[in-house]
């Protein structure tokens, strides 16, 4: 037998050797449930769902520059718009219970279904649920939070969720506030750095923006001394309710507002598919950069979640 353990010994060892691709994305578990999302080593965003936090977020998020283009919070209204949370899912009207404000209901992480790393995508999926004050669940998703690459450090942050009722229909009001928001980093802010809002519908800051249908909106401002970057915010032409008003201030945030004027409901047993995502951006680029980007996103694969086992 010990003959033999020289020859096993390095065939052990070529196989060893022998290295597969590195993906060029990556989604990275992290301590305190957090996930990192890298790109070539480097994080562009990262994704908090621990349990004792109002709702999952994801912050940073990384423009071409290296800096944060969203922060937490409202650069001046910090205790009232504590819910500001980067980019975040919520809505303010869900069977009856306030999940847009810090003093309602609760959104809260059961457990992660999957982890994606790839050259082209990385993902991290996770099952939550909607829990009123008394701790109930009112409403359940699955959701998936994923970077895909795009040319000249720009990049893709895709947001898909899947809400379901499973003991009975669960209406959502009529509300301005849901499903998605995002919080400008202060100096992108019209008001504090001389950003500028547009959408495709040619309208511009909140004036022409506010509260208007639209297939995207884009926030862009200062983020350097001398840069300027910003996010477009896709509505996909499969979302209930599209073309939806956008939610949107001067003061730096955006939101698509799913049920602005239109309420929905949620069916026992027929998940409602939601589907966003943000091209974080270099400039300040012309509308039709903008519009052939949103249309690459209108194309893509909707997402399947895994099914729940038996």
């Amino acid at each position: 037998m010990l003959r033999f353990l020289p020859a096993l010994l390095l065939t052990l060892t070529v196989s060893a050797g022998e290295p597969k691709p590195v993906p060029r994305m990556q989604a990275i578990p992290l301590p305190r449930d957090e996930v990192s999302f890298q790109r070539d080593g480097e994080e562009i965003a990262r994704f908090h769902f621990a349990q004792d936090q109002r709702r999952p977020f994801v912050f940073p998020v990384i423009g071409p520059s290296g800096r944060s283009l969203t922060r937490m919070g409202h650069p001046h209204d910090p205790i009232t718009h504590s819910h500001h949370n980067s980019v975040w899912f919520s809505h303010q009207f869900v069977g009856g219970v306030n999940f847009w404000g810090d003093d309602g209901g609760r959104i809260s992480h059961i457990k992660v279904l999957r982890y994606e790393d790839t050259d082209d995508l990385a993902f991290a999926e996770t099952e939550n649920a909607w829990l009123n004050k008394e701790g109930k669940p009112v409403l359940h998703d699955k959701r998936r939070i994923s970077v895909k690459p795009l040319a000249g450090r720009e990049w893709l942050l895709l947001l898909d969720l899947q809400l379901e009722a499973r003991t009975a229909d669960v209406p959502l009001d009529d509300s301005a506030f849901g499903f998605l928001g995002v919080r400008m980093a202060k100096t992108i802010g019209v008001i504090d750095g001389g950003g500028t809002i547009r959408n495709s519908e040619g309208g511009v800051d909140e004036a022409g923006c506010f509260r208007k249908p639209a297939r995207w909106m884009d926030y862009s401002g200062p983020i350097t001394p001398n840069a300027v970057e910003g996010i477009a915010l896709f509505d996909h032409p499969q979302n209930p309710n599209h073309p939806v008003p956008f939610h949107c201030r001067n003061d730096g945030w955006m939101g698509a507002s799913l049920t602005f004027g239109h309420p929905l409901t949620v069916k026992k047993g027929e998940p409602m598919r939601l589907r966003y995502a943000l091209y974080i951006h270099s400039g300040m680029p012309e509308p039709a950069k903008i519009e052939e980007q949103w249309k690459a996103f209108a194309a893509s694969p909707w997402t399947d979640f895994p099914e729940k086992k038996k």
